[in-house]
């Protein structure tokens, strides 16, 4: 504006202004407006004509004195209006009055409204009245009333407030926007929309270069499948994805998640969490120090002491692992890193640790491949029911140095496999397995559970039970196969059939004495027990033996093939496998 006055100047001031004073007079009356010479009709001659009918009341220097209090470039220029006015205020500046259709621009900025009123000294202004600020046709801004301050490029917008970048869109009642930086400010309650989401919050920034909005204080966002409620949050509007820095919960289907720290990409589905993050589901609970999602492919990683606890009271599991990986399609569970599995009961529980753990649900195994049920169901006594997401359908495979301990039983194998549709422990590859003072071994062996609790037990092939008598003497028993039978917490009975089964048994008196060792052979062999000692042994077909003196003997001799005391690999406590 000043850059034209000074253009003018430099004309043949009296002969043109002479001229152009005569038009003024005979055209232009201030006190009627309609006579004013429309925009489309000659808007050029109107701004010379305004400017120059003050132009004699200020002196050269007052005009470029007026001109370098500005800073390079951030003039503001009008560009049209339909009506108007000026007005010369010594304690405030000068004004100019703007109407209908007004506009004016700094630098690539516009600024549109119906009204505008320009302070030209201070290089401010006021708008009223359907504001639009386009901002380098990059961001618009859409408001009732705004305050512009043009030396520092802030703006002020009051009244149904709208921004939009053509993706998001941010309405609020009160925003402050900085034009040089690209950034605006609320602290009355906003909203962002962008595509399907929505976020509000009670104070927010909104940086239009990144097209990054922070949320803070009381943020909630809603998205067709998500639901995010945190006190502070950071959005691009861009890629969609959301940051959280502080506590936040976030419900997605039936799933919660709460955590500290992370981020959720509303478009890909992904997500990662830190600082001890934690998912309530409608079947399970999983914390971990570190998590991963994928929803789209229904895959989750989550690391550092990872915690798994399903929600099934009758026949729940929990999982603890460094690392744990899952899949919400095909309900598997992969778990490294030390990892246990501890299958609860009421007043027990079963620990189980191995190099890899690994679940899934059984009714899916049964279609690639066909896994015997080992009860006899026909008969009413075991009845299994598959309910959606249940963990009677389940099945758990653990590989290398398998370890496992109950109150009543404890045992280690190379792997197991275990199904919660007939509760049965399957061990393979040399299993051995202790109950109190025996220890059972053989090729493979199956563990009945009833009540999470020992209720059978079933080896093949080089199948051996060893119990310490006292000293360094044992009583053995050897066969093909060993079926033992629980009461309580304890043997009861143990029957052995092999070609022929073998016994070794040392007998004792009244006093609990030893008197002599039984070296016996028959083709079926069965011990009972009571209180988990050797009180009875039944021979059937085939009985070979002989009773030695205890001082007559070579003991080691008597050792049936295969002979081996291992209690220093059973595992002592839970804490034994916890600790791993």
């Amino acid at each position: 504006m000043y850059d034209l006055r000074f253009m003018i100047y430099g004309l043949k001031r009296k002969q043109e202004n002479n001229s152009i004073k005569n038009n003024i007079t005979n055209n232009f009356k201030p006190q009627t407006p309609n006579n004013i010479i429309t925009r489309n009709k000659k808007q050029e001659t109107i701004k010379l004509a305004i400017l120059l009918l003050f132009f004699p009341f200020f002196s050269f220097a007052q005009r470029t004195a007026i001109k370098d209090t500005l800073k390079p470039g951030t003039t503001i220029i009008i560009i049209q209006a339909d009506r108007y006015n000026f007005q010369d205020k010594d304690s405030t500046g000068k004004f100019i009055s703007l109407a209908g259709n007004a506009k004016v621009q700094q630098e690539k900025t516009f600024f549109d409204a119906d009204s505008i009123v320009l302070n030209q000294k201070e290089n401010y202004l006021e708008a009223f009245g359907h504001v639009h600020i386009n901002d380098a046709d990059s961001v618009h801004t859409y408001a009732d009333y705004l305050k512009y301050y043009g030396k520092d490029k802030k703006a002020f917008l009051k009244n149904n407030v709208r921004l939009t970048d053509g993706k998001g869109t941010l309405t609020t009642n009160d925003l402050d926007y900085d034009v040089g930086i690209k950034m605006g400010t609320y602290h009355n309650g906003g909203k962002i929309v962008n595509r399907q989401t929505t976020i509000t919050s009670r104070d927010g920034y909104y940086y239009g270069d990144t097209r990054d909005v922070y949320f803070y204080n009381k943020v909630e966002m809603n998205s067709p499948d998500t639901k995010i409620f945190t006190d502070t949050m950071l959005y691009n509007i861009n890629t969609e994805i959301t940051n959280f820095v502080s506590p936040t919960t976030i419900f997605n289907g039936k799933r919660r998640v709460f955590t500290k720290e992370g981020f959720y990409d509303t478009k890909t589905k992904k997500a990662q969490f830190a600082k001890r993050s934690c998912i309530d589901d409608s079947t399970y609970t999983l914390c971990a120090d570190d998590m991963a999602f994928e929803d789209s492919t229904g895959k989750a990683q989550f690391r550092g002491n990872a915690v798994y606890r399903s929600k099934d009271s009758l026949s729940g599991f929990d999982l603890v692992a460094n690392d744990i990986k899952t899949n919400s399609k095909t309900k598997t569970i992969l778990a490294t890193e030390k990892p246990i599995l501890l299958l609860k009961q009421e007043n027990d529980t079963t620990y189980i640790s191995a190099d890899t753990l690994f679940s899934a649900r059984f009714t899916q195994l049964q279609k690639v491949k066909n896994v015997p049920m080992l009860r006899d169901t026909s008969k009413g006594n075991y009845v299994v029911k598959f309910d959606k997401d249940s963990s009677n359908d389940r099945y758990f495979e653990a590989y290398n140095h398998v370890r496992i301990f109950n109150d009543s039983l404890q045992a280690i194998a190379d792997s197991m496999f275990y199904s919660s549709t007939d509760s049965v422990l399957r061990l393979f590859n040399n299993p051995i397995a202790w109950a109190q003072d025996n220890q059972i071994t053989g090729d493979t062996m199956y563990l009945f559970v009833k009540n999470r609790n020992p209720e059978k037990m079933v080896v093949f092939e080089n199948a051996m039970a060893i119990s310490k008598v006292n000293g360094n003497f044992f009583n053995q028993l050897r066969g093909n196969n060993i079926t033992g039978y629980f009461k309580g917490e304890h043997i009861d009975v143990l029957k052995t059939k092999g070609s022929p089964a073998q016994n070794v048994y040392y007998a004792e008196d009244e006093q609990k004495k030893l008197v002599g060792v039984n070296q016996s052979a028959a083709d079926v062999i069965n011990i009972e027990f009571i209180n988990n000692k050797p009180e009875k042994v039944i021979f059937i077909n085939n009985l070979q033996g002989t009773m030695f003196p205890l001082n007559q003997v070579n003991h080691s001799d008597l050792q049936v093939k295969g002979f081996k005391w291992l209690i220093d690999l059973r595992p002592k406590s839970k804490f034994a496998i916890l600790g791993g």
